[in-house]
């Protein structure tokens, strides 16, 4: 069992949000012996490895120790149950997503990485939970996201980074999104639903004018109670006939940060290094290898690493592997300007 210290710093990454970032960020790949879907995989293990790479780098006192990935565990949880239409709006995962979400999985626990995720639950609520656990220790927490529903969770103790901007998200940042400080969030949310969810909205009610109603009021149960205060005829309206949609938008917008954790903060141990002989076993199976030139215009094109294939057959291992392998793994070397290497034993 791992001892938390105060001077510990938690990393809770949003694997899901991951996920779908790398799934659109680059264009359909795939393995050449079967066809087998690889993009996201691959987007996936390069966003991670570069998190890891930034992190040893950081000589600071606010480095992190700790790692966990965290995701999404079905469709359906128990938001189903306070509302039945509950993200009802949204189609079924990409087709050619569905195969890499095991593969996804098994990264994580290649790069040394606890992979959590609750049935019943989505990730958000597991975060909320472990933030609530780890702060009561004095550690400190980075959500890995840019996920506007964890922004509930910022405190002076707990910020998110924007793994895509590199973008430090506080207590600052929050207020100027959203004019309310992180703790009256989902007062706001609650008002002006949420369209990507399904999440019913106060109609006629938007961001401005919640904002002003909060201000005023404090809370959602307050203005519901003082609604015919409310001065515009209009406003009064739109909130006395959407008090029921307004308390289940609360509910559902609201973090449930009381979970019982499939793994407790105290055997999420700290991180000492990527695993390499599976994370090699990783890329040889199940990531695509391309061949250099296409490989180049895709870096140019969209900024992404990857491995190349030399002119003579060897087959390349894709960003970050080779910082962790020996120099036996190699058979031309490695190109550093790139941080490409080039290993054997490669059989796809």
């Amino acid at each position: 069992m791992n001892s938390i210290k105060k001077t510990d710093h938690f990393y809770l990454i949003d694997g899901s949000g991951y996920i779908f970032r790398a799934y659109y960020a680059l264009p359909p790949l795939s393995r050449k012996s079967d066809g087998l879907p690889t993009g996201a995989v691959n987007g996936f293990c390069s966003m991670l490895f570069k998190l890891l790479e930034d992190s040893r780098s950081d000589d600071s006192n606010h480095k992190p120790t700790h790692f966990a990935v965290i995701f999404d565990s079905a469709r359906k949880n128990f938001r189903n149950d306070i509302y039945s239409e509950y993200k009802a709006n949204r189609t079924e995962a990409p087709e050619d997503l569905v195969p890499q979400f095991d593969y996804i999985r098994k990264s994580v626990k290649a790069f040394n990485l606890p992979s959590i995720e609750l049935l019943n639950y989505e990730a958000d609520d597991l975060i909320a939970t472990y933030v609530k656990q780890i702060i009561k220790t004095g550690a400190k927490v980075t959500v890995i996201s840019s996920d506007k529903d964890l922004m509930q969770l910022v405190t002076d103790q707990v910020q998110m980074l924007d793994p895509m901007k590199n973008k430090n998200i506080g207590v600052s940042e929050v207020i100027e999104k959203f004019g309310v400080a992180p703790d009256k969030v989902i007062q706001i949310q609650a008002l002006t639903g949420d369209k990507t969810d399904n999440i019913p909205e106060a109609l006629g009610i938007g961001p401005k004018t919640a904002l002003e109603l909060i201000k005023e009021f404090g809370n959602i149960e307050e203005l519901i109670k003082n609604a015919d205060k409310i001065q515009q005829n209009k406003r009064k309206k739109i909130i006395q006939d959407s008090k029921n949609n307004i308390r289940i938008s609360l509910e559902l917008v609201k973090l449930e940060s009381n979970v019982t954790l499939p793994l407790s903060i105290d055997d999420i141990v700290p991180y000492s290094e990527i695993n390499k002989e599976t994370l090699l076993w990783m890329y040889q199976t199940m990531v695509t290898i391309r061949r250099f030139e296409e490989q180049s215009r895709r870096e140019a094109d969209l900024g992404k690493l990857r491995g190349i294939h030399s002119s003579i057959g060897q087959e390349a291992v894709p960003t970050g592997v080779c910082a962790h392998l020996n120099d036996d793994d190699f058979v031309l070397g490695t190109h550093r300007s790139h941080h490409h290497c080039i290993a054997k034993g490669v059989a796809l």
